[in-house]
């Protein structure tokens, strides 16, 4: 193993695990490819993932390269936004301890016949229209790459979060065309939230006490 191979290791795990946590933490994206594969297909849901997947790859192409010109610019900037992140997981791990079940991602109303083309369109917009997306994607960016990502380790990056997008969302897909995997989902959630709540806060005091 080489050293470029050595120092692009930390920052990519880091990003994996940080991403996972962010991923597989119930939000907008998991209730829209849960809404779509119950009321359609897992077709349908898994089309509907490849959208949410392709909006990632956007959001991190558009934050590290960002990043990237910004905190060249500014250096004492990327500090500031490393304990600015820090202070947002924060307050994303306690968010997780007061959340409450959500309405059933079920939808009666959907229409039949819908083209897989919709479903693709949902899962790209959904994931792009949301604010949160684009914070949370410069956080990770600003917590654990450099000021200055290779073009080759930003690429890793882009493909590392958008693969563990395009895989949880079609686990997500496949197993909520099934309504007993929803039940037990929904009856085991509430401890999915506290985990996720708590490598929020660890992740982001960790953040706050680096420099």
């Amino acid at each position: 193993m080489d050293g470029s191979s050595v120092n692009y290791f930390a920052p990519l795990l880091s990003l994996a695990l940080l991403w996972t946590v962010a991923v597989v933490t119930p939000g907008p994206n998991f209730f829209n490819t849960a809404q779509v594969a119950a009321s359609c297909s897992r077709r349908h849901g898994v089309v509907a993932a490849m959208g949410i997947a392709t909006g990632t790859v956007l959001w991190g192409l558009a934050g590290g390269l960002g990043i990237k010109s910004l905190f060249n610019a500014a250096p004492t900037l990327y500090l500031a936004f490393k304990i600015a992140g820090g202070c947002y997981l924060i307050y994303l791990g306690l968010k997780q301890f007061k959340r409450k079940p959500p309405r059933s991602a079920g939808n009666s109303g959907e229409v039949a016949g819908r083209t897989l083309w919709s479903a693709y369109v949902q899962g790209l917009a959904g994931n792009m229209t949301n604010p949160k997306s684009a914070l949370f994607v410069a956080t990770i960016f600003a917590a654990v790459m450099p000021a200055s990502p290779s073009p080759t380790l930003l690429g890793l990056a882009v493909l590392t979060m958008s693969t563990l997008s395009l895989s949880w969302y079609c686990c997500v897909a496949l197993l909520f065309a099934s309504r007993r995997v929803a039940g037990v989902y929904e009856r085991s959630r509430t401890w999915l939230d506290r985990f996720a709540g708590s490598c929020y806060l660890l992740f982001g005091a960790h953040l706050v006490a680096s420099r």
